[in-house]
């Protein structure tokens, strides 16, 4: 068993705001916004456009940008996509007849750029700044550099040969063709160019006002010249995105999901999304009394496991962009179907793989049979929140895998998040003209007897759920202090198809952090389960971020994972 008594970070308190982010350049891009009169809006903004730049391993500023906004004005709350979807001319057949069924990397996995519409459009909808003030953070770092970290290293380490393979990427990345070390300093001077170009188009309609001179800098990263250069940039590759493709994208702002766990209410992404796998994951576990099985324990983290499980085998015979496709989203939901789900738990053994989907008897099939080998694990994303003094919340999950060839001129890839999509047609998220990739990340706000509560995160690929729902409930079920929450060990199953091509799958993995205790592993593997290792304080294990209201009237708090270079500021 495992209990956090201490941390090895401070819990940030504040009365007037707080932003915890995935950097702490990020953090400080947000805490100088909010600190000149913006709102939660504005600074996530800012915070969120600084890891395009600050962790260009993990995100980047023409990727993907999920957000949940709570507009304390109008008392609601609200999810922008961010999430590009394929072009026009892409379809299973292409990939078929011309990559030998292979999704390869490079430029025939983008899609549309939903990064940019989504700060743009947080901004115009939720925001009092305009885009020239909270990017002026962002533009500062890439125009006069700023220092890796070790992450980053390691992530050209990783990535050397991908990197290689494009001139200017390799230029960015690797100047002079010799990699940089932790403490040396990266510039980016075409992407600050890029934000330059954007800041002179926003200006030229100031007399517009603020919105519509907002909307005319957005116009001009998807319709104008911008669009024109990521175009031409794509065909000269090979690639299948178009003008039209850009012109004709905008990002959805949806109401989204919400669920509940005891007398708290958590908001996350649609289906586009693996948001709602923690409103079902949270709805088995509210009929367990885990307590009584001990933080960590053996029973604990079995029990939770094959729970995991259920909810991901639901994903992956239901879950995918529902304008392309019929979702039971309301039965997935129901409190009624996770105790039917329950059912099939073996409390004393595990289930050797992914285990059937639920209303199998709907659909007549299962996808046992469409995976096979072993897989990767993913260290792309980041994440980033922000409360205000006013009680807007911002949470937000940007991302996009590196290696991805950059656009000389512009000094940013297109998002290749096409690598979420499958090629199998009988697979929810099959890729089509039009349609979004099923995204992993999934930003979320909790609510707390009606009122907003947190908003919190994470990066991790498929463990983003996972990791999210422990931190729930290390502090509803086990009243841990936030800081303690999310410093306390993890774990994760990987007993269903990576998310990411070519969706390889380990039946029964599950890791456990190297400070879960010894005899918990041998219980665990005597349960069935196939036990690995992850390294003490593990990045793979996530990097969650919250800010949250405390008990005390007007008080806030930030929290921030160790496991990664998150850092939370508050005032």
């Amino acid at each position: 068993m495992s209990t956090v008594s201490f941390v090895y970070r401070p819990q940030v308190l504040g009365m007037k705001h707080v932003v915890s982010a995935g950097h702490h350049l990020a953090a400080d891009a947000g805490y100088r916004i909010l600190e000149s009169g913006g709102n939660a809006i504005d600074a996530g903004v800012a915070a969120g456009i600084m890891t395009n730049v600050v962790l260009p391993d993990n995100t980047g500023f023409g990727g993907v940008a999920p957000i949940m906004i709570y507009d304390a004005k109008s008392n609601a709350v609200k999810s922008i996509s961010g999430l590009g979807v394929w072009p026009s001319i892409a379809s299973p057949e292409y990939f078929e007849n011309n990559c030998n069924s292979d999704l390869p990397s490079g430029i025939l996995r983008s899609v549309v750029p939903g990064a940019p519409d989504a700060w743009f459009t947080a901004l115009q909808l939720y925001g009092t700044m305009s885009f020239e003030e909270v990017v002026q953070p962002s533009l500062e770092a890439a125009k006069n550099g700023f220092p890796v970290p070790d992450s980053y290293v390691k992530a050209v380490d990783t990535h050397i040969e991908e990197l290689k393979l494009w001139s200017y990427t390799a230029e960015q990345f690797i100047p002079g063709g010799i990699r940089l070390k932790a403490g040396q300093k990266l510039v980016q001077t075409n992407l600050a160019s890029t934000f330059e170009h954007l800041i002179e188009v926003e200006r030229t309609n100031a007399s517009k006002g603020r919105t519509s001179a907002i909307k005319s800098a957005r116009d001009e990263f998807y319709k104008g010249d911008i669009a024109r250069e990521i175009a031409r940039f794509s065909a000269e590759l090979g690639g299948l995105l178009s003008m039209k493709d850009l012109q004709d994208f905008t990002v959805e702002v949806e109401v989204p999901p919400r669920g509940s766990y005891k007398d708290y209410e958590i908001a996350t992404c649609g289906f586009w999304s693996q948001g709602p796998l923690i409103i079902q994951m949270l709805n088995m576990l509210e009929q367990i009394d885990l307590q009584a099985l001990g933080h960590n324990s053996s029973e604990y983290i079995h029990l939770v496991v094959e729970i995991m499980k259920l909810a991901f085998a639901d994903r992956e015979m239901y879950y995918g962009d529902p304008k392309f496709i019929d979702i039971p989203e309301e039965i997935l939901l129901s409190k009624e179907y996770a105790a039917q789900r329950l059912q099939s738990i073996d409390f004393s053994s595990a289930c050797p793989g992914m285990p059937d989907p639920g209303l199998i008897e709907q659909s007549g099939r299962s996808h046992h049979d469409f995976y096979t080998g072993s897989s990767g694990l993913d260290r792309d994303t980041s994440y980033l929140c922000v409360v205000d003094r006013w009680g807007n919340m911002f949470s937000a999950t940007p991302s996009d895998p590196f290696g991805a060839p950059i656009i000389p001129e512009l000094g940013f890839a297109i998002s290749s998040r096409g690598s979420q999509s499958w090629i199998d047609r009988s697979h929810p998220s099959c890729l089509a003209p039009g349609k979004r990739p099923r995204l992993t990340p999934n930003p979320a706000i909790v609510f707390h007897e009606d009122r907003p509560w947190m908003a919190f995160g994470t990066p991790g690929g498929d463990v983003q759920p996972q990791a999210m729902v422990q931190v729930l409930l290390n502090l509803i079920g086990f009243n841990m202090e936030p800081q303690q929450a999310i410093e306390a060990p993890r774990f994760g199953t990987h007993s269903f198809p990576n998310s990411f091509w070519p969706h390889k799958y380990n039946p029964g993995l599950l890791k456990l952090e190297a400070r879960i205790d010894d005899s918990v592993e041998r219980d665990l593997t005597q349960k069935g389960h196939v036990i690995e290792r992850w390294n003490a304080w593990d990045e793979l294990a996530g990097g969650v971020c919250l800010a949250a209201h405390g008990e005390e009237q007007g008080t806030l708090i930030g929290a921030a994972d160790p496991r990664r270079q998150c850092y939370a500021i508050g005032r």
